[in-house]
């Protein structure tokens, strides 16, 4: 099979093509044959190794993927062989991620995709999904899992409702009965933010934001999931309720 690794740090160029023996399922393991393989920050961020050197001698890069199983090992159902599926932290503390054509990983990582997603989808699932799902379950009071009706009553703004991740908050907060206020920095990224299931838009390099969320939300926010803390600080502390919650992904300061 083919396999796309690197041993050394750096950006593209230390990505190198080889060939490798398609592995076989541990006991617990399926055996995926990937489809499309999702590529996130924390990917290009690890492959620079931040902290130095890196944590494997040879690494098969990429935490999300798609594909289909196609072997399992000992105590893993049969009946799974063929199924669709999305995978998560394939390259969590192990070498191996989804960038080659075949993947053993855990079979509780390796999560069914229906038959109507397409494997593109599948493969943006992972991180982002996950990252959204605790963004909005973190803090006192607030659900551990989401679920239709478990954000009922609340209100919740999104900084950059067209990422990935904010993508994703809007989706999951929608599905879980909140109403959503999404920042944006273009008409275009509000169609795209309004597509998710935003309930309102604030364009940041147009409007008065603080003005306009207070209009939507003359209480206050219930929760804040944040891209841009450091930016968006003053908007958070005139917008957020007492007793709210901010919840940080990703940080706009030098580390």
């Amino acid at each position: 099979m083919r396999a796309v690794i690197y041993t050394t740090p750096g950006g593209p160029e230390v990505l190198t093509l080889v060939d490798r023996e398609i592995p076989a399922p541990e006991p617990g393991e399926v055996l995926v044959r990937v489809h499309v393989s999702g590529v996130n920050p924390t990917d290009w961020k690890s492959r620079r190794a931040p902290n130095g050197s890196l944590a494997y001698p040879e690494i098969v890069p990429n935490q999300d993927g798609s594909g289909a199983i196609t072997a399992v090992g000992k105590g893993v159902s049969e009946d799974r062989i063929g199924e669709r599926v999305w995978v998560y932290e394939a390259c969590h503390k192990r070498a191996f991620g989804t960038a080659q054509e075949y993947l053993a990983i855990d079979h509780a990582k390796a999560v069914r995709l229906r038959n109507d997603a397409s494997f593109d989808l599948g493969a943006s699932l992972g991180i982002p999904a996950l990252t959204a799902h605790r963004c909005l379950s973190v803090g006192d009071q607030r659900p551990t899992r989401l679920g239709p009706k478990t954000l009922k009553g609340e209100t919740i703004l999104v900084a950059g409702g067209a990422g990935a991740v904010g993508h994703f908050v809007i989706q999951l907060a929608r599905w879980s009965g909140a109403r959503v206020i999404s920042t944006v920095s273009s008409d275009e990224k509000a169609e795209l933010a309004k597509r998710a299931g935003a309930n309102e838009t604030v364009n940041y390099h147009r409007d008065d934001v603080i003005a306009m969320i207070r209009s939507f939300a003359p209480q206050g926010v219930d929760a804040i999931v944040e891209v841009s803390p450091v930016v968006n600080q003053t908007i958070n502390s005139q917008v957020l309720k007492d007793g709210g919650t901010i919840a940080i992904y990703a940080s706009d300061t030098d580390p």
